[in-house]
C-alpha cells in the first residue's frame, strides 16, 4: 500500500465529513469516534460531493437526492443509489491521517 498524507486528525471533528484531495483523487473523510473512514467524495448516483452530506454513525447521506452509503463497505444503504462507492484504506501516524487512494478489494 502507498499511503499519502491527507490532513491532521485533529482537523476532523467527530461525525463531520471533510473533502480532501489525495494524489488527485477527491476523498471524503469522516471520523467516527477514534476511527477515520475514507470513501470517494462522489455519490455513485449523481456525481455530487458526499462531503456536503450528513453522517449518522457509519452512514453518509448525499445532500442532493438522499442516497445513503455505508462508510465501512461503500455499499448503498438507501435509494436512489444502487452502486457502491470506493472505500480507501486509512492509517493514522503521528497525528496525521494517511490515505491509500487505491480502493480496497
Amino acid at each position: 500500500m502507498t499511503f499519502a498524507p491527507a490532513v491532521p486528525v485533529a482537523d476532523l471533528p467527530d461525525g463531520e465529513p471533510r473533502r480532501v484531495v489525495v494524489d488527485g483523487t477527491p476523498v471524503c473523510l469522516v471520523r467516527v469516534g477514534e476511527t477515520v473512514h475514507a470513501v470517494s467524495d462522489l455519490c455513485s448516483h449523481a456525481d455530487v460531493s458526499l462531503s456536503e452530506g450528513e453522517v449518522d454513525d457509519t452512514t453518509i447521506e448525499c445532500w442532493l437526492h438522499g442516497s445513503r452509503f455505508d462508510l465501512i463497505t461503500g455499499k448503498p444503504t438507501g435509494l436512489p443509489a444502487t452502486r457502491a462507492i470506493p472505500v480507501y484504506p486509512v492509517s493514522v501516524h503521528d497525528g496525521t491521517v494517511l490515505v491509500d487512494t487505491r480502493p480496497e478489494a
